[in-house]
């Protein structure tokens, strides 16, 4: 099993889609990320009729892995609802690329999971290439 099975494995199960009340909807987006450590953390979205409040998986995955374990690097991620990705459906939003970015730079080489049956993947760097922060981090 490779390490992408094993990360699709951790997450399916949280996926879930359910209406928790007339304002709050979540497990319609699942993600597992690999640490730098190589320790696995989930999270499952959450959406709320302010829409201000929202929390994509990818974001609830990272802050599982802080507070679990304080580290801020991954080495890859996979998001998707109720089947693998296929394209660009597996992509993180602007608000989890910035979260990640602004989490630890190294997180440019993150391995994102574009289409689970290809195995094809491309990196945080790639898809977010002149990130503002860099010139802080330089």
């Amino acid at each position: 099993m490779d390490i992408w099975e094993k990360l699709y494995l951790a997450a399916k199960p949280l996926y879930k889609p359910a209406e928790l009340n007339d304002f709050v909807y979540a497990n319609n987006v699942v993600c597992a990320l690999e640490s730098k450590s190589g320790k696995i953390y989930t999270g499952y979205c959450i959406e709320m009729a302010c829409g201000t409040i929202n929390l994509c998986a990818e974001r609830v995955a990272l802050l599982n892995m802080l507070q679990d374990s304080g580290e801020m690097e991954v080495k890859r991620i996979i998001a998707f609802r109720d089947t693998p990705p296929s394209g660009l459906d597996g992509l993180p939003c602007g608000t989890c690329r910035e979260t990640l970015m602004e989490f630890s730079s190294n997180n440019k080489d993150t391995e994102i999971m574009v289409n689970y049956d290809k195995r094809e993947t491309t990196t945080l760097g790639e898809l977010f290439p002149n990130w503002w922060g860099s010139i802080k981090t330089k």
